[in-house]
């Protein structure tokens, strides 16, 4: 036993005071993961309130930096692993009090992506679904019901459709640059706020990444980064798919963690916009979604449908 407290008593004393302070928060992150798993109700709460807060606060302090804030220490990724590997050469060379102060350290960031984690971001994978907050059931859909559906939503793009720019066999045009589109959107996450109590009501700034066409090669057209509260967006995707984007990584900030959720929420924020262009994009990228389930379940179906749609809009798709 005396053995065991020496032993701590000397890695209390190699642990610098700051990587103490995140150790505590991981076991508070820990207790409250364990709770989270337990009670959805819980979930809700933090992720509606304290949730909200450090959201808001991180995005808020990130907000200052023009640029993307996660992309810059991703650029920064292979010098950051380079010091650590020098360093930890050099420790090694020393006592074993200072290995120990370094792996400590080390431990110490993996514990500060942790809490940052759960503090901001992990209450929304345990809470209520979003289908029970909008009262709605989540279940299987037939080729007709899908059908039925893109018929809506090409409606809905026909009511906007003659308000939006086109080029000439080709995708349509965003009219206003991505900081106006920054702020519509803001807008309009207000705006359903007021309909979404699950929404809290806050103001921030897309980043969009500097890196934007070595990105696409991924596929990946936005990520949020919870560590830094940002939203970012890839900008070398067609016009019309950026305002959806942009409003699917600000529902991720906005506490709606499960993919399909954000999708679906991106939507709804879309369509509280006034503005034509914000609407065609909610339309149109979730029209996509739903042909594609259509070209699956029925391909008939789908050539008719294809058949019916504006070539305009089937220009767009291939852009």
């Amino acid at each position: 036993m005396k053995k065991i407290k020496d032993f701590f008593k000397k890695l209390n004393e190699c642990t610098p005071k700051p990587a103490k302070v995140l150790f505590v928060l991981a076991l508070i992150s820990l207790i409250l993961k364990i709770a989270f798993s337990l009670s959805p109700v819980f979930s809700d709460f933090y992720n509606r309130y304290p949730g909200a807060f450090f959201r808001m606060i991180n995005a808020k302090l990130t907000g200052w930096f023009p640029f993307s804030l996660a992309e810059t220490i991703l650029m920064l990724m292979p010098l950051i692993v380079t010091v650590l590997v020098v360093m930890i050469i050099k420790v090694s060379k020393k006592t074993l009090r200072d290995m120990v102060k370094m792996m400590m350290s080390l431990l110490a960031a993996l514990a500060f992506f942790f809490t940052s984690f759960t503090f901001t971001f992990a209450a929304g994978y345990s809470g209520t679904s979003l289908d029970e907050k909008l009262g709605i059931s989540r279940q299987k859909v037939s080729a007709d019901e899908l059908y039925d559906t893109a018929k809506i939503l090409l409606d809905g793009i026909s009511e906007v459709s003659g308000q939006i720019e086109f080029r000439y066999g080709s995708s349509s045009v965003m009219p206003y640059t991505l900081d106006e589109m920054n702020r519509l959107l803001q807008d309009a996450y207000i705006e359903a706020s007021k309909d979404y109590s699950f929404l809290p009501a806050f103001r921030t700034r897309v980043k969009y990444v500097v890196m934007s066409e070595p990105m696409t090669y991924t596929h990946i057209s936005g990520v949020y980064t919870y560590f830094t509260g940002e939203s970012n967006i890839n900008t070398n995707f067609p016009d019309y798919t950026l305002p959806y984007t942009a409003a699917h990584e600000l529902a991720h900030q906005r506490g709606i963690s499960k993919e399909d959720e954000a999708n679906f929420v991106a939507f709804l924020v879309c369509l509280k916009s006034d503005d034509p262009y914000i609407r065609y994009s909610g339309f149109m990228s979730v029209y996509e979604y739903v042909i594609s389930a259509l070209y699956r379940a029925d391909k008939d179906k789908y050539t008719a449908l294809l058949s019916e749609t504006d070539s305009r809009l089937r220009y767009e798709m291939i852009a």
